[in-house]
């Protein structure tokens, strides 16, 4: 055992023997008093304890592992929630992510241009999709505008009391086309949030790939003292040399 002097509530462990008595039957680290092995925990009322053994209540609570001369050489973190061991996983994947993805950047591309040139590939691409559904739901509009005019001469949407009842393929054709006209329309405006999100994704790709290049240009090159050291070094002359 060893004490750190320090003002306040510090409780020191005098002993292997005290330790003992104080918190029952030795456990299995009881050779850690030969070993120079010391833990250091903070009971529930904020006191600072030393010793050779962690009480069994203490024993997963953040504590450091200290040497025989009282320096801290290791670090033991407390045990977690189910809840922080949660936030800590989805922390280490959010991680893992990002060097995946780093490392993808630095693969795939050479330059920031090589970046912009695939965001407007892709772009063009849902340019392209955008269109060709703008002219779908138009078509459908159309469609619906010319079936509803022809029900206009049906009962009941006419006055008339002679009118016919309205058929019922004309009625099933109404139905779809408004349904399909709606799925459509949604889609449509998925589309332009596709088009944001793209662009979003693409920018900070650039910015992250910035990022990278700017760290990588500052790490010193392993060549560079040998191509210091030889330009540094004097000509040798040819009478030198004979």
């Amino acid at each position: 055992m060893f004490a750190l002097p320090r003002l306040g509530s510090i409780v020191l462990l005098a002993s292997m023997s005290f330790g003992t008595a104080a918190f029952g039957a030795p456990t299995p680290h009881t050779s850690n008093s030969q070993k120079g092995i010391a833990y250091r925990w903070v009971d529930e009322k904020g006191v600072i304890h030393y010793g050779d053994n962690i009480p069994p209540q203490y024993a997963s609570q953040d504590r450091a592992i200290l040497n025989a001369q009282g320096v801290e050489v290791g670090h033991l973190d407390a045990q977690k929630t189910p809840e922080e061991e949660a936030v800590a996983r989805r922390a280490r994947e959010a991680l893992m992510k990002q060097r995946q993805h780093d490392a993808f950047l630095v693969s795939t591309y050479t330059s920031v241009k090589d970046i912009e040139a695939l965001r407007d590939a892709r772009l063009d691409q849902l340019k392209t999709q955008r269109a060709a559904a703008d002219q779908y739901v138009e078509s459908l509009r159309v469609r619906l505008a010319s079936l509803q005019s022809r029900a206009l001469s049906y009962s009941p949407y006419t006055d008339r009391k002679d009118a016919w009842r309205l058929p019922d393929d004309l009625a099933e054709n109404l139905v779809r086309t408004v349904n399909e006209l709606r799925v459509q329309s949604s889609a449509l405006a998925t589309k332009g949030a596709e088009e944001t999100a793209l662009r979003q994704q693409f920018q900070a790709d650039i910015e992250r790939y910035r990022e990278l290049h700017a760290i990588h240009s500052q790490s010193p090159s392993p060549a560079a003292p040998r191509a210091a050291a030889t330009q540094a070094s004097p000509p040798v002359s040819q009478a030198a040399a004979q």
